[in-house]
């Protein structure tokens, strides 16, 4: 699969418009392997923003993804769990700096992970 396929490419240039189309590509099993448990879910996101400081994006440029992928999902999937029905919540009653800010908060919670 090409690069193209990608939100992120080698070069450390994130396409957050394609978030959207790469996260519906996701197989649905796999997709609620990761949401069912909100363990799961810290561990996948602390996996992808581990790439995404490898390959040089900094903590800005991670939540502002962050934040695209935190839009899609609130859009798009069902909470599966009482961590994630209150992220909604949580999402949906905020303007678009305290999302910024609570995408900003979720990066920082899966990098303790």
């Amino acid at each position: 699969m090409s690069e193209y396929n990608h939100a992120a490419l080698k070069n450390g240039e994130v396409r957050t418009e394609k978030i959207p189309e790469v996260l519906g590509r996701i197989d649905p099993a796999q997709r609620d392997e990761i949401l069912r448990d909100f363990d799961q879910f810290r561990s996948y996101l602390a996996k992808r923003i581990h790439m995404a400081e490898a390959m040089g994006l900094n903590e800005e440029e991670i939540a502002v993804t962050a934040q695209k992928v935190a839009d899609y999902l609130a859009r798009h999937e069902e909470p599966r769990n009482a961590q994630e029905h209150l992220l909604q919540e949580l999402w949906k009653v905020g303007r678009e700096d305290e999302r910024h800010m609570l995408a900003h908060m979720l990066v920082r919670l899966a990098q303790t992970t």
